[in-house]
């Protein structure tokens, strides 16, 4: 079965079926307001931060999948559809979904009656448009009635999942209904502690509309068959307390072929603490109709679009790729750095495996990424970086995580993975080689959010490089803490509670266990640190780094090889791990690629050896798996790894991030076409059509072996992260940087559904 297609000219990609394996998702919003948006109409909007700012609700791990959005149902008689096809389900005549570069648009048909939903963020604007396109297909007149809705989330994500006896007390709205537009503002908690709403709008005199859930769906109703929908009208409710929601409804004619477009929008408004009201109980909406009059209307929703295309024309415009491989033009030239750009929006806090509400924007990951994005947007990497590095300590290391909103270190989950502190180094130096901008190394940074405690960023990355230094174990290697760039390899945890989480459990630091792959970075960043220094007049400075990476390099030679390939670690019990000793997980993956990319053991012949084990040992068609072989029983000393079935995530899994480590390390050794061959096992562009055939016996597929060990994590690379290809490649490598898109950043595992982003 074929799902969809790349549409190249329009720079989309083309879905035809509304019955995917997975929902198929696209990032909407560049700045400060984002979308979530699938194929089918389905997830939620928030202001900044997914957490703490979530405008509509979502309900994860739901059945059926993808069951909660922003919908639009038709009632054409006793016909009840909508133009996603979700949540009605009633079969369409025809189906499209596109989703291009910031927008997506899906149309359906039933009956001769063509709906077509186009949904974008604007530039420089807080809300979501949608714009709604009806046509009569038919010889006929056609009166039928348009129901939109959506389900208000009460701003903070978790509590709204949780507090009940407070959640079904705290739902306000207002509704205005005029000549020209209808309007429900959803003010729950204004009136006390927030200073902000949400404005849900359309650019028509609503025939009813509803603001409270139970009223529309019933109360035993459904998002499949609401209540309202099925009755042909609407209750005019007004929550008060319980469950908020949006809904208007348009009765329409339409005459044969005759079209209309309505303009729905969904809007963030803050007001000033002393200036919230324009009467009792009544808020202040001079910013709302602002915006609405900014917006409401089909010509600037038209201008919005074409100012969107063109936002999005300009950043790709800075780095093009000639050649005659049209797939590989294809990824570089748009979806690796389209991707590269949502990564940078959301650093992965929020999509359909990320729910927005268990991690803030990590350390590690937004320094990643600023290997993808720096190109595009220099000066938006630079605050970045200043972002990133006011979350370090003062000892060098540093909050795994952060909050988008309050840009402050997640306490919950605190510090003590090992590699954060290098990736501080390594994203700023792109940014050095990128834009030549050392003055932000004079920028005052403080250390843990403390204005009062602060120095430049040298010196951040200074103590960066100085903790990995003085943090190593018995092979003076660096010591691996809660664990490095793999979350799950958990050496100082010992975990044996169930609800504990592996990534705080047992202590953050141990005296033994030691990681290769920080090993590898330490030298790979370790020079880029040297050489900011030399160019800064720092030349004693310099040599202690040189020297240090030298001492590195010699401990990874005497205690990191392994014979055919690089060791992965040291346990907390001085035990080799990612060995041949070992009876299971003997290769991993992470130190083949970062210590040939750092040009370790090239000139004893070492780093070959090791990409050959690599393509030996770790290969299938589907890319690089993690390790080899898979743990099979849960290894206390490991932690999180061995928790996992077989092929699933961490144990055996394939990642699109660190694939193309090991494609930047073939290239170090002078093997091109090996690193093109990896590229091209996991690009989407390239899998497409081995997919299909997968595809066709899907159901038959997910009840066989295969399904766990490839499908999971490597067929997902096409269902699942189509377009989340945040890729890694680095611009040191000289056939990356002529070949392939050499600024592409991190894309975590398979599970991240099919992002197009």
């Amino acid at each position: 079965m074929n799902f969809g297609f790349f549409d190249d000219t329009n720079k989309e990609y083309v879905i035809t079926t509304p019955q995917t394996p997975l929902p198929w998702i696209n990032y909407l919003g560049c700045e400060s307001f984002f979308r979530l948006i699938s194929n089918t109409g389905g997830g939620y909007a928030f202001y900044k931060d997914a957490k703490l700012m979530r405008l509509t609700r979502y309900r994860y791990n739901n059945a059926p999948l993808d069951s909660n959005g922003h919908y639009y149902y038709i009632k054409d008689g006793s016909t009840i559809w909508n133009p996603g096809w979700q949540p009605s389900q009633t079969p369409l005549d025809a189906y499209e979904c596109r989703h291009g570069l910031g927008y997506t648009i899906y149309k359906g048909i039933k009956d001769e009656l063509e709906a077509c939903v186009t949904a974008l963020v604007p530039i420089g604007a807080d809300c979501e448009l949608n714009r709604l396109s009806l046509k009569n297909l038919s010889d006929s007149p056609k009166t039928f009635s348009i129901y939109s809705y959506v389900e208000f989330c009460l701003w903070n994500a978790v509590e709204d999942m949780n507090n009940f006896q407070k959640n079904y007390s705290t739902g306000e709205v207002e509704v205005v209904n005029d000549d020209v537009r209808s309007c429900i503002y959803h003010k729950t908690e204004y009136r006390e502690r927030r200073n902000h709403y949400a404005v849900y709008a359309v650019n028509a005199a609503c025939d009813g509309f509803d603001t409270a859930r139970e009223s529309f769906l019933g109360t035993y109703g459904s998002p499949a068959a609401p209540q309202s929908v099925t009755d042909g009208t609407s209750c005019n409710s007004v929550a008060d307390g319980w469950q908020p929601c949006g809904s208007f409804r348009l009765d329409i004619t339409l005459e044969p072929h005759e079209s209309r477009d309505f303009i729905f929008m969904l809007g963030y408004i803050e007001n000033p603490a002393d200036n919230k009201w324009e009467a009792p109980q009544i808020i202040n909406k001079k910013k709302a109709n602002e915006l609405m009059e900014h917006f409401l209307s089909i010509k600037d929703f038209d201008n919005a679009l074409l100012r969107l295309k063109d936002y999005w024309s300009h950043l790709l415009s800075g780095y093009t790729l000639e050649a005659d491989d049209e797939k590989l033009c294809r990824m570089v030239n748009i979806w690796n750095q389209y991707q590269c750009m949502v990564t940078f929006n959301m650093s992965r806090s929020a999509s359909y495996f990320e729910s927005g509400i268990g991690r803030g924007m990590g350390f590690r990951d937004s320094c990643q990424d600023l290997l993808g994005f720096v190109h595009l947007i220099p000066d938006k990497a630079r605050q970045r970086i200043l972002d990133i590095a006011s979350t370090q300590f003062e000892n060098g290391s540093a909050y795994h995580q952060y909050q988008p909103l309050t840009k402050k270190g997640n306490a919950d989950i605190g510090s003590g993975f090992n590699d954060d502190p290098l990736w501080l180094i390594a994203g700023t130096a792109a940014y050095l080689k990128e834009t030549g901008d050392y003055s932000i190394l004079d920028e005052m940074t403080p250390f843990d959010s403390n204005p009062d405690n602060q120095a430049p960023l040298m010196e951040h990355l200074r103590r960066s490089f100085h903790f990995t230094s003085t943090h190593l174990g018995p092979h003076k290697l660096p010591l691996i803490g809660r664990a490095d760039w793999n979350d799950c390899l958990n050496l100082n945890c010992f975990s044996t509670v169930p609800d504990e989480s592996f990534q705080t459990a047992g202590a953050s630091e141990g005296p033994v266990a030691e990681s290769v792959f920080i090993a590898g970075m330490f030298v790979k960043y370790g020079r880029d640190y040297a050489q900011i220094c030399r160019h800064t007049g720092l030349t004693e400075e310099a040599a202690d780094a040189d020297a240090k990476v030298e001492q590195m390099i010699n401990a990874v030679l005497e205690s990191g090889w392994d014979g055919e390939w690089f060791l992965r670690a040291y346990d907390a019990q001085g035990q080799k791990v990612g060995s041949h000793e070992c009876e299971e997980g003997q290769i991993f993956i992470e130190p083949q690629g970062f210590c040939v990319m750092a040009g370790i053991g090239v000139k004893e012949g070492l780093a070959a050896k090791a990409l050959e084990s690599v393509k030996e040992k770790l290969d299938t068609k589907y890319g690089i798996v993690l390790l080899q072989p898979a743990y099979t029983y849960y290894h206390l000393e490991l932690g999180e790894i061995s928790s996992y079935p077989e092929g699933y995530k961490e144990n055996a899994g394939i990642f699109c991030h660190n694939n193309p480590w090991v494609s930047c390390a073939e290239t170090v050794v002078g093997h091109g076409d090996r690193a093109l061959e990896i590229y091209q096992k996991t690009g989407p562009a390239y899998i497409e059509d081995k997919i299909k055939a997968v595809l066709s016996g899907m159901n038959a597929f997910r009840r066989g072996p295969l399904f766990k060990s490839m499908l999971n994590l490597q067929l997902r690379s096409f269902i699942l992260v189509i377009f989340s290809y945040k890729s890694s490649f680095l611009r040191e490598s000289s056939f990356i940087h002529r070949a392939l898109c050499c600024r592409c950043t991190k894309c975590r595992p398979g599970p991240d559904i099919l992002t197009f982003a």
